[in-house]
């Protein structure tokens, strides 16, 4: 029988499972050598003039990268209404508004003339989101924030790796955040982090991720603000480290089984294709439109089709106002068309570095198959 193909799967190598038993052994399980080990080594990834702070999990930092900016109560957030819950979510809990535009349809970028319109003296940040690995118009992006005196913070949850105009994703810009949840191009198992400019914002975001603590030289401390944990452990930097040591090859991988992708489905026959970008998308996953019809009317008969064959489906993602809690925000149906539509048609195609090309073939001729019943 066929192995079950699942839409992704994280890939830990022998060298990185020995790494964290040797953490397990040493007796130093939480923040310590090896998390200093691994900023240095993202901190190199990126070229060497940022700073970056990891963090115990993507949406603690994303959150506190707003904190960062400033955005309080009564604020307001740009953000697109096609991304993960997270990015809008953690606006709500700091008490400001995040106020949704639509994407375009393939790229699932925000529209800038749509962001441009939202913008009110409340505004304080725009978060583009690198949606799938595809970064998204940063010219255009930042050239609305410095018209406006805006902060922005990049949503790059799934661009680790991502280039823009030959620059990696994080080497530049203002405030931008990573994911390395288990499903992402670099793994620690949950985790993430900031990457600044300022050695200010870098110590900012220290104490905002542990307790609001200052360590003072006669080891003592202080306490400077209320703020919550987020501290990443040995044990998941030494995931990381191991994950880094293959990011590239990861991502030329996923390029590859694109590629494929695109060759076999590229005429649309089947349904519409994400934005291609060029060599520096680093395909996070790859998301298609289906042609649904009389013999395949819909999403969730696609997915049980594919499921029976041995073959799994995502769904990234649903628009946020397809949810209860942006709905009661005024959020209606039919405010965000592109958004709307992904959500309610995607799926997202098998895509990880172990599959092979005969992955990406067995994957199409099947969805043809289920796709005409």
């Amino acid at each position: 029988m066929t192995d079950y193909l699942p839409f992704t799967r994280p890939g830990i190598d022998e060298e990185t499972i020995r790494a964290v038993a040797e953490v397990l052994r040493s007796g130093w399980i939480t923040s310590g050598p090896r998390v200093e080990q691994f900023e240095k080594g993202l901190t190199e990834y990126l070229g060497g003039q940022r700073r970056v702070r990891t963090f115990l999990h993507a949406t603690g930092a994303l959150e506190e990268a707003l904190v960062l900016c400033g955005v309080g109560p009564g604020d307001e957030v740009i953000v697109p209404a096609m991304t993960f819950a997270a990015s809008a979510n953690v606006v709500v809990r700091l008490g400001a508004k995040p106020v949704l535009v639509d994407v375009e349809l393939r790229s699932r970028s925000l529209l800038l003339d749509q962001a441009a319109a939202a913008i009110t003296p409340k505004t304080r940040v725009i978060m583009p989101v690198h949606l799938n690995g595809l970064a998204a118009d940063l010219d255009g992006v930042y050239a609305l924030a410095k018209k406006h005196n805006l902060r922005v913070v990049e949503d790059a949850a799934q661009a680790i790796g991502t280039l823009y105009k030959g620059r990696k994703i994080g080497s530049f810009g203002d405030v931008v955040v990573f994911s390395f949840h288990a499903n992402k191009n670099l793994t620690t198992i949950e985790g993430g982090a900031v990457s600044v400019v300022s050695a200010e914002e870098a110590k900012m975001l220290e104490i905002l991720r542990f307790h609001g603590i200052t360590k003072l030289a006669d080891g003592t401390m202080d306490v400077t603000r209320a703020a919550s944990k987020h501290n990443m452990t040995d044990v998941a930097a030494a995931v990381g480290l191991g994950q880094l040591k293959h990011l590239d090859e990861f991502n030329r991988k996923r390029r590859a089984l694109a590629g494929r992708y695109f060759e076999l489905l590229g005429d649309e026959k089947l349904g519409v294709v994400p934005a291609r970008g060029d060599e520096g998308h680093s395909w996070h996953m790859f998301t298609l439109l289906p042609n649904y019809n009389g013999a395949c009317p819909d999403r969730k008969t696609l997915r049980e089709r594919m499921h029976r064959w041995g073959i799994g489906l995502g769904i990234h993602y649903q628009a946020l106002n397809q949810f209860t809690l942006y709905r009661n925000m005024g959020y209606g149906e039919g405010r965000f068309p592109n958004a709307e539509r992904i959500g309610l048609e995607t799926v997202t195609l098998p895509l990880f570095p172990a599959m092979q090309l005969s992955d990406v073939e067995r994957v199409c001729g099947t969805l043809a198959d289920c796709l005409k019943g």
